[in-house]
């Protein structure tokens, strides 16, 4: 097993942090836009005994710093694999928007997919009439305005990891701190607003290009995740083509974190079926 390494590359301006470990097919964790590569610590750790497994930080989120000027997700993975000649067929693993992205990269370059694994996310584009926490999202951004940052990471907690149906007195504290840290410094950064993120453009949108996967995909979600998210869970595993949905009991929006026994049998079932 190789050992694991860490470090920084230039990346279209910017230097992304990194670590990988082991060897075999990359698995290649992509984070949620309330967390960073730290969310993946658990399997970041199980699954280098089997597969190359690369985590990273996006740009503006935990050790990648923001940089001033427009730049894309999707060509900033591009460029970190180049840079660290990953050439195989991927698996990719995204939570959230690290979901959406692993969706947009799939579509853009589906000869370097071997699988997916989805925790969390939605196809962009897609509506759905679901209940939404309204009133926290209003408050998180009064938050935001006034240079809160600890009420938006707490406002942040309450909606993506306590959940729909939790408090905090439900959840592990323990985990919910390593949590409010990763969105403590998502928020930190972002108050900056250095740099502006540019989807891509696709002919199609993100629900009309679902057809488009076809290779085997692992739709994830938390049992207390919003009913949205839940909903958009529910939407992927129908419109999939080779799609199977797995909910997590007693978690939210991080499910791995709150669940990683679970999660972890979980993935190793579904690679060994199809990978």
């Amino acid at each position: 097993m190789v050992a694991p390494q860490s470090g920084y590359v230039n990346v279209n301006n910017a230097r992304l942090y990194y670590e990988t470990a082991g060897n075999g097919i990359p698995i290649v964790m992509i984070h949620a836009g309330i967390a960073d590569s730290r969310m993946w610590q658990n399997e970041f750790t199980a699954f280098q005994d089997t597969h190359q497994v690369l985590r990273y930080d996006m740009r503006g989120y935990g050790k990648s710093l923001p940089v001033e000027g427009e730049f894309n997700f999707q060509d900033d993975l591009s460029a970190l694999l180049a840079a660290l000649d990953i050439q195989r067929p991927l698996i990719l693993m995204g939570c959230s928007i690290g979901a959406g992205l692993a969706m947009d990269f799939a579509w853009a370059a589906p000869q370097r997919v071997q699988s997916l694994i989805l925790v969390g996310g939605a196809p962009a584009d897609l509506e759905l009439e679901a209940e939404w926490p309204q009133e926290l999202f209003a408050q998180s951004e009064k938050a935001f305005e006034n240079g809160d940052i600890d009420l938006v990471a707490e406002i942040d907690m309450k909606i993506w990891f306590d959940g729909f149906g939790r408090s905090a007195a439900d959840v592990n504290p323990e985990i919910r701190q390593r949590a409010y840290d990763m969105a403590h410094l998502v928020t930190k950064q972002e108050i900056k607003q250095i740099g502006k993120h540019i989807r891509k453009t696709f002919d199609q949108s993100g629900v009309e290009r679902l057809h488009d996967i076809k290779v085997p995909t692992l739709v994830v979600v938390g049992e207390n995740d919003l009913p949205y998210v839940n909903a958009a869970a529910d939407f992927m595993a129908d419109h999939l083509p080779n799609a199977t949905k797995l909910v997590i009991p007693n978690a939210a929006h991080l499910p791995n974190m709150e669940r990683p026994q679970l999660f972890q049998a979980a993935i190793r079932q579904f690679l060994r079926d199809n990978c």
